[in-house]
């Protein structure tokens, strides 16, 4: 193996954002290691069900103080954050590459999202937050106004893919609605988290409103669903599910962001060339350790061969190594648990058939964790990579003789997170779109457009998950929605005396309104 380049981020730097884990005793602490040599970079403190206890006890305290600021004066904190995002942009960077081990432009996805979604946030909190007036029982008679309040204490449960997005551009709309938030961290990659919640407090945040607790998921998973008002979790769909299960008990909501096992349909009318450049982002960034990229891919016959050149050199172009520049295009796999599963995953599907058009084995000469690009067709129905979630960088190119049959086979499995199209005719594409079963489909583009598009929501169907982040969606699911009605002459219900006239004047009251609203703009 080479000499592995060593983390520009010091471990005083990173002991110093342990720091702001709430226990501070001499207990255990909790090793984090660096992907691209397995070297320990340092060390959190290992949290018990008590400290999340505690953790959520403070930040409900603190929130109650946080929900009653004018929203005016929290939008200033994140676009204060937003702005400080952006300015410390690399030594943000390197706290993601140091323990995640993904090239620089993956990480870089990472900070250029969380200042999008603390703009939009920002820019758009109040509209969606304000009070608004809705049609009443009897127009003119009874007002109604529907309010927005905040549901308290918000408990995310974050993976180590994206410790930043996926952490903190779910925490942001969180605040911003009034709501203390208590953050779980995978437990391999705490401090870009960390790192985050010491820049939010130096943008206003107050201290205790935001908490991050550190620590093994098993063992502190649940006294946080128990103890918050609302949980969000991304991760894998079996966690998912107890983490559901678990949030149904304590009646609970939640917001869950499953796996994907994600296809990309390329039409017999496509941009080969462009189609090949596009698959390659959307297999392989972040060593394909990402819930929305794509898995399978459903080549119409009239291009199929000519799109499989193209993808395969693309591939073969592809740089893979460690460095904490922006010299190399795919970084390394988490841990030797990832790696182990993307070569049973291959292995097993050349065993019973497939073959490997590109990659197909680890390169231990780069680092411990690193596996090629890998490009597999004659994929068959019985190999595990067919229909589970590898997360890794392997894909399974598939050739269908018509555009309703990649509609079919895309649509025939469990998941249904991210689709990507690709077509020279847009609007044929999204007709495409429209008809796959996928929270989020993209036209000519395998990921990155949906879910750079923030004023629109992102989630999952089927296995995939439930509820929705970005745009109104991601905000309101954090509040509690009241209802305000005051009636302002009579009543509703009916009188004592003539019954049967007052039934008759509400139906002929219900039709003249039925004619007036088919009329009305």
């Amino acid at each position: 193996m080479t000499d592995a380049p060593s983390t520009p981020v010091s471990r005083d730097e990173l002991d110093e954002l342990a720091r702001l884990v709430t226990p501070l005793d001499d207990r255990p602490g909790l090793e984090v290691h660096a992907p691209y040599d397995d070297s320990v970079v340092g060390t959190v403190p290992l949290c018990t069900p008590d400290d999340v206890r505690s953790a959520v006890a403070e930040a409900k305290s603190a929130g109650d103080e946080w929900s009653t600021w004018p929203i005016e004066d929290r939008t200033a904190v994140f676009a204060r954050f937003h702005d400080a995002v952006l300015d410390q942009r690399e030594a943000l960077l390197d706290v993601i590459q140091t323990e995640t081990g993904k090239a620089r432009a993956d990480a870089l996805e990472e900070v250029l999202d969380v200042a999008t979604t603390a703009r939009y946030y920002a820019n758009h909190a109040e509209r969606e937050l304000a009070s608004k007036r809705r049609v009443g029982a009897i127009p003119l008679v009874t007002k109604a106004v529907e309010h927005h309040h905040p549901v308290g204490v918000v408990g995310i449960i974050s993976p180590w893919n994206y410790p930043l997005s996926l952490s903190v551009s779910e925490s942001i709309p969180a605040l911003l609605a009034g709501n203390a938030v208590v953050l779980k961290p995978d437990e391999g990659t705490p401090f870009t988290a960390l790192w985050a919640l010491g820049v939010l407090r130096e943008c206003g945040l107050p201290d205790d409103v935001f908490q991050v607790v550190t620590g093994e998921g098993p063992r502190l998973g649940e006294p946080l669903i128990e103890g918050v008002d609302y949980v969000s979790f991304t991760g894998s769909t079996e966690v998912g599910r107890t983490v559901a299960e678990t949030a149904g008990r304590h009646l609970t909501d939640c917001s869950l962001e499953l796996g994907g096992k994600n296809p990309l349909l390329v039409l017999d009318d496509a941009d080969v060339e462009k189609a090949a450049r596009g698959a390659v982002r959307g297999c392989f960034a972040n060593a394909g350790q990402l819930c929305i990229s794509i898995e399978r891919i459903y080549v119409h016959e009239a291009v199929a061969d000519e799109f499989r050149d193209a993808f395969v050199r693309e591939t073969r172009g592809l740089t893979l190594d460690a460095g904490y520049d922006y010299g190399h295009d795919v970084g390394s796999l988490l841990d030797r648990e990832l790696l182990e599963k993307v070569e049973t995953h291959v292995e097993d599907a050349v065993e019973k058939g497939a073959s490997v058009l590109s990659g197909g084995r680890a390169r231990p000469d780069l680092g411990p964790y690193f596996y090629e690009p890998t490009i597999l067709t004659d994929v068959t129905p019985d190999a595990t990579l067919a229909d589970e979630e590898t997360f890794g960088p392997v894909v399974s190119l598939y050739e269908v003789e018509s555009v309703s049959e990649a509609i079919e086979r895309a649509n025939d499995s469990a998941y249904g997170l991210n689709a990507s199209v690709w077509t020279k005719q847009t609007q044929r594409g999204e007709q495409v779109a429209a008809r796959l079963e996928a929270g989020t489909v993209n036209v000519n583009d395998a990921y990155a457009a949906a879910w750079a598009s923030i004023d629109a929501p992102m989630g999952g169907m089927k296995d995939s998950g439930v509820g929705r982040r970005h745009g109104r969606h991601g905000l309101l699911k954090y509040t509690e929605s009241q209802t305000v009605a005051t009636q302002r002459v009579g009543l509703l219900s009916p009188p004592k005396r003539g019954k049967q006239a007052w039934a008759n004047g509400a139906t002929l009251g219900l039709r003249l309104w039925k004619r007036l609203t088919e009329v009305l703009p």
